[in-house]
């Protein structure tokens, strides 16, 4: 979370801003996230001033392959160390982002987060695709704050051992989505891929794997993935009067999900983490550093690439 020393990227909106920060300075991606200073999985948050008055920052979401549009793991870290901080305290905050406001609540223990988050739903079901040394593989397309292609027809085992060959398979399946032009609503790209299938704890509801846009796997269980993962039990008429669905990722973490109430298109979902502060550091961009701007693995750009594409 950078709380100081990023661009000033003005006035307006947290989306107007997001979208300057995209375009002027695009290089700053992976010089936060890649090596040296980072590693695949980390996803970075700016702060920045709310256009909003009722709101307690702004806030844009990014990984090395550029802006997120919203991320549930990255808010729950955001709200325990701005309480860390001592910025904070226990009770409700409004996040805005670029794609709405989010309303989370910090519990008493600073680490416990509940988000409201934007509204979520399902906007195409059971697309079949055939990829390319997979077969036909059967998803739902759902936004969540993000772009979801989520599907159960998975050949591999959701297990740390397997994580090559679930990155393969959902770059794959990722590429055909492109190829097969589909995509979210207007043409959106779908730029994340959720495997999910049964759950290894007795306690959780799922098991999932999912593709960033950077080509890195999540280590939670996704909060904006978990949101579109909700919208569409709901609209394949699971009650949800009541209910918690607690998702575990490809390494164990969970969030529990369930809906606050329904709205236009779908849901308002509640996910429900924790996260803990483990680091406070500065960062040093020295001119004469040849890889100051970072270094990106040669298949992480690749992805990074595909991603890009329209």
């Amino acid at each position: 979370m950078i709380v100081s020393g990023g661009p000033d990227l003005g006035k307006g909106s947290v989306a107007q801003r997001a979208e300057r920060l995209q375009n002027e300075h695009e290089n700053i991606y992976s010089a936060l996230l890649c090596e040296p200073r980072g590693q695949p999985a980390m996803v970075g948050a700016f702060l920045v001033p709310p256009a909003s008055a009722d709101s307690t920052t702004g806030a844009i979401f990014f990984n090395a392959a550029g802006n997120l549009g919203m991320c549930g793991h990255a808010t729950i870290g955001l709200i325990a160390t701005l309480f860390f901080m001592g910025k904070i305290k226990p009770g409700r905050h409004l996040v805005e982002t670029p794609v709405g406001i989010v309303d989370t609540m910090l519990h008493a223990d600073g680490n416990t987060v509940a988000l409201n988050n934007v509204e979520s739903y399902r906007h195409l079901k059971a697309v079949t695709i055939d990829v390319p040394d997979i077969g036909p593989v059967t998803g739902d397309v759902a936004w969540g704050g993000n772009w979801f292609f989520l599907t159960k027809d998975v050949s591999v085992p959701l297990e740390p051992s397997k994580i090559p060959l679930l990155l393969e398979m959902a770059y794959k399946i990722k590429r055909t989505l492109q190829i097969a032009n589909v995509t979210g609503e207007n043409g959106a790209l779908i730029d994340h891929i959720e495997l999910y299938g049964p759950a290894h704890s007795s306690e959780a509801y799922e098991r999932n794997f999912v593709l960033c846009p950077d080509g890195a796997f999540d280590r939670s269980p996704c909060g904006t993935g978990s949101s579109a993962k909700l919208a569409c039990l709901v609209a394949d008429g699971q009650d949800w009067r009541g209910q918690e669905w607690v998702f575990e990722s490809i390494i164990g973490s969970r969030f529990s999900g369930a809906v606050d109430r329904l709205s236009g298109r779908g849901i308002i979902p509640v996910i429900t983490g924790q996260a803990f502060v483990h680091a406070q550091t500065e960062l040093i961009f020295n001119s004469h550093d040849p890889y100051a701007g970072g270094i990106a693995g040669a298949q992480q750009n690749q992805i990074m690439q595909v991603g890009s594409k329209k």
